[in-house]
């Protein structure tokens, strides 16, 4: 056994031991563990130095209560969070959730992805993320504003342009982010780029809404090209109904594929036509529906209950755009079997280990969500920029500038799991590029 080899098993069993019932943390990093040796073992400086325990300790984590009033008059109490996990590469970058599911062990899972994530885009930023258990589902906008400012009332103390820049992620959208960034204003003053994801009346970035969905879909477009070949007339398997998922559609529809279904929490569409996105945009964005109401105006269209992943049909590639772990081994056997050759995910973890491990053991193209969903935070480092300049780009530029952006994430995954003897393992060569950087930025730094 190798130095390096002893050096990983023995930090694994550590940070299981400090943290034992933190499961989707834990699960993020034994992913990231299982690729990162074969590094370790080309730079053993990075050993003597214990660049692990650095890398894998939030700089700071920050838990704080949220009381709110709900328009009946009661009084709430809901949990606030951020986790500020790395700023060797700049100032902290990341969504925050409101969603019932959070815990810290959620976001801190999420902000440790997120560093490496921000790294592979190339951009000044660190990682970090946040959020509350409020779940915004059912609540009034009047409801939503209150909550909103009070947890920017205790957020404010910790984010700034040049410290943390927040954005949005599941449960926060452009109403949320505005309602925050109002709060915000009114006690510290104007300050645009303190939050990204802002809605365009007040310097917003044209494309942000997009960039997510669009990203993964440009990701997997440069992985076609390198085989040979395009979306023209490919099946297409997309989970999820919300931002991701809709821009996603719209992008792989734009480049020639046929995408036949789209879920929410309760069940999913299969409409083999193809996925009309107007009327899909129109019963989640403006009537805020369930999917149901999408098969009882589209007579091509099945409801089915359940997981999306669970259905057998033909398709060519997979696009999981809901949450972290919808996809168990079980499932992943499935999509085998219907034919699928790219998995390539929108949401944040979306596959268990077990289901990457069958990915990969039937030659399967995977490309994690640290590479291939970074496109949403890409844009927000650009609307940054915007904001540090006082300019607006046109939608034209901001895309063109993403496109570029996920070409050289496609590019670093690939070249690196190729340097690393792991021929198409995205996932090797996405946590050994993105953890490379940063690493280095964190030694030059000293021990901070």
């Amino acid at each position: 056994m190798s130095r390096a080899t002893e050096f990983v098993q023995q930090f694994q069993k550590e940070v299981h031991q400090k943290d034992p019932n933190q499961t989707e943390f834990l699960q993020a990093i034994d992913e990231f563990l299982s690729t990162i040796t074969p590094f370790l073992e080309k730079h053993p400086e990075y050993v003597e130095k214990n660049i692990l325990s650095l890398v894998t300790e939030p700089e700071r984590l920050i838990q704080f209560r949220v009381p709110w009033q709900d328009d009946a008059g009661n009084w709430k109490i809901n949990r606030g969070y951020r986790i500020q996990f790395n700023s060797a590469l700049g100032p902290y970058k990341g969504g925050l959730r409101f969603h019932p599911s959070v815990n810290l062990s959620i976001l801190k899972f999420l902000a440790f992805e997120q560093v490496f994530k921000n790294s592979l885009t190339g951009l000044p930023i660190g990682g970090g993320k946040g959020g509350s258990d409020f779940d915004p589902k059912g609540k009034s906008d009047a409801e939503i504003m209150r909550f909103c400012q009070s947890f920017m009332t205790e957020l404010i103390k910790y984010i700034g342009p040049d410290t943390d820049v927040p954005a949005g992620d599941i449960g926060v959208g452009g109403r949320e982010i505005g309602y925050l960034y109002g709060a915000y204003k009114r006690i510290k003053q104007y300050d645009a780029g303190v939050l990204t994801g802002k809605p365009l009346d007040f310097w917003g970035s044209q494309g942000r809404t997009e960039a997510t969905g669009y990203g993964v879909a440009y990701f997997v477009k440069e992985l076609l090209h390198d085989l040979n070949d395009d979306f023209t007339n490919k099946r297409v398997f997309v989970s999820g109904s919300g931002n991701v998922a809709i821009y996603a559609i719209e992008k792989l529809q734009e480049l020639g594929a046929k995408v036949i279904t789209c879920s929410d929490s309760d069940g999913f569409i299969y409409d083999d036509e193809g996925i009309d996105l107007t009327l899909l945009k129109d019963i989640k964005e403006v009537q805020r529906e369930r999917l149901t109401a999408y098969a009882k105006i589209k007579s091509t269209a099945q409801y089915h209950e359940g997981s999306v992943w669970d259905f057998a049909t033909k398709a060519d590639l997979a696009f999981p755009c809901a949450t972290q772990n919808e996809i168990n081994q079980k499932q992943a056997e499935q999509i085998v079997k219907n034919g699928v050759k790219v998995v390539a995910e929108g949401a944040n973890m979306p596959c268990n280990a077990e289901a990457v491990d069958c990915f990969l053991e039937n030659a399967i193209y995977y490309c994690p969500g640290k590479a291939a969903n970074a496109g949403g935070v890409a844009v927000s480092a650009l609307e940054m920029a915007q904001n540090s300049q006082r300019l607006s780009w046109t939608k034209e530029e901001v895309n063109e500038k993403l496109e570029k952006i996920m070409r050289t994430i496609y590019r670093s995954c690939r070249d690196t799991a190729k340097e690393y003897g792991a021929g198409n393992n995205f996932m090797l060569g996405a946590n050994i590029a993105g953890f490379e950087k940063v690493a280095k930025a964190m030694i030059a730094q000293g021990l901070v």
